[in-house]
């Protein structure tokens, strides 16, 4: 690992990344406001999230590729669709160096002020364990010098579902409401915004934390214990079984659990938001 490089690269991500709102917003509500087809009609963006975050990739792309260009990197799209990363950085000088960035958006939780419905951060499986394996993968995960993620918190309009399904002419166009308003642009290496929790369903993906503050702080479960422990503890997450205190075998799931199965010091635990009622499960 190129720490150098490494060090250099997250400073250019991040001041990229606070950029990012001049180019896609206008008074902070979204420029995108549909799709036109030939005959100049305007079909109104889905609250969907998958659609937003798609169109959200389109409508930035030029300026990765800008971006790169300015900071000496190629960039190379994910081969397959769901392959991590969603974009590879190649140092042109140097090729060996590599950094995935991955895009990830989220919205602002408007029953739990502070919080937002959080993302997740790639999977602990095949190619996080097996750091040489190339399934689901652009490079080895190894051979990457960082993991990054380059992130958009917004809001939600408060629109009606009419909106959704109207249809509108070219010459209504500044009369189509934005979806999204209140964006946050942030730069972050993956690791130091992660759970110890899955971020979806069954499929194996590390979540993230969901309180804002601590997301743009880098400040998640791994922020005091680093990188290598966040790296065993999601290479062994569901795997390491556990004595509960009835004596029946449980699967480890915790990172307080882990802590203790490790012999490691608490010190390295870091406090959650302040506990309140209005926080989500993952708080409480």
């Amino acid at each position: 690992m190129n720490k150098s490089a490494k060090k250099k690269f997250a400073a250019q991500l991040c001041e990229f990344a606070q950029s990012l709102g001049a180019f896609i917003a206008h008074n902070d509500e979204w420029t995108i406001r549909g799709f036109i087809d030939i005959f100049r009609n305007i079909y109104t963006i889905s609250m969907d999230t998958k659609v937003l975050s798609k169109i959200l990739e389109l409508h930035l792309f030029p300026h990765f590729l800008s971006f790169a260009e300015k900071t000496g990197y190629g960039i190379e799209l994910a081969t397959h669709q769901n392959w991590y990363p969603d974009l590879t950085f190649v140092q042109k000088k140097d090729e060996s160096i590599k950094f995935a960035v991955d895009l990830k958006t989220t919205y602002v939780l408007e029953k739990y002020p502070g919080f937002c419905n959080g993302f997740t951060l790639g999977s602990h499986g095949e190619y996080f364990i097996n750091r040489n394996s190339t399934k689901n993968i652009q490079y080895p995960y190894n051979q990457y010098s960082g993991h990054f993620c380059l992130g958009i918190i917004y809001s939600r309009a408060q629109l009606g579902p009419e909106i959704e399904t109207r249809t509108y002419s070219i010459e209504e166009l500044k009369d189509i409401p934005s979806v999204i308003n209140n964006f946050t642009f942030f730069a972050v290496e993956k690791w130091k915004i992660a759970s110890d929790k899955s971020g979806s369903g069954n499929t194996a993906n590390i979540g993230s934390i969901q309180f804002i503050e601590d997301i743009l702080a880098g400040n998640g479960v791994f922020a005091k214990a680093g990188e290598a422990i966040f790296d065993d503890y999601w290479a062994n997450f569901g795997r390491i079984q556990i004595e509960t205190e009835t004596g029946k075998r449980k699967v480890l799931s915790s990172f307080e659990e882990y802590i203790a199965y490790r012999g490691l010091s608490r010190k390295i635990i870091n406090p959650k938001p302040s506990m309140r009622k209005d926080a989500p499960n993952e708080y409480e």
